[in-house]
């Protein structure tokens, strides 16, 4: 007996037979714990991850507030987009991995849009 996919699972495997990563236009990949948001920005070509960042970053972890949760999604965003600025990184495919576009995985997609990244 098989196990019933339900929730967000079943969003993020539709969404990923739609969405993958090249050499050219890596996939820049979303997950939401309750506590911290990470990103990174993955080749599925070859199976690296490019560049990652998160809440947990040493770059971000004094300067994070710990009740806005949203300011920190969009600190996170800029800091994906710079680290990809600097790797020679200008396109991606925005994989939200399941969760809904709103709130913190919008603010992130928007500061990465912002701070010079293309999808």
């Amino acid at each position: 007996m098989g196990m019933k996919i339900v929730g967000r699972e079943r969003r993020k495997l539709r969404i990923r037979k739609k969405v993958e990563g090249t050499p050219e236009r890596p996939r820049l990949s979303v997950f939401r714990s309750s506590k911290h948001i990470y990103a990174q920005v993955i080749d599925d070509v070859s199976g690296k991850t490019l560049a990652h960042a998160s809440t947990l970053s040493k770059d971000l972890k004094g300067s994070l507030d710990e009740d806005n949760k949203v300011e920190a999604a969009k600190k996170v965003g800029a800091l994906i987009a710079r680290i990809c600025k600097e790797r020679q990184i200008d396109k991606v495919v925005f994989d939200r991995n399941g969760y809904l576009y709103h709130g913190r995985v919008s603010a992130l997609a928007q500061a990465a849009r912002e701070a010079g990244l293309d999808f």
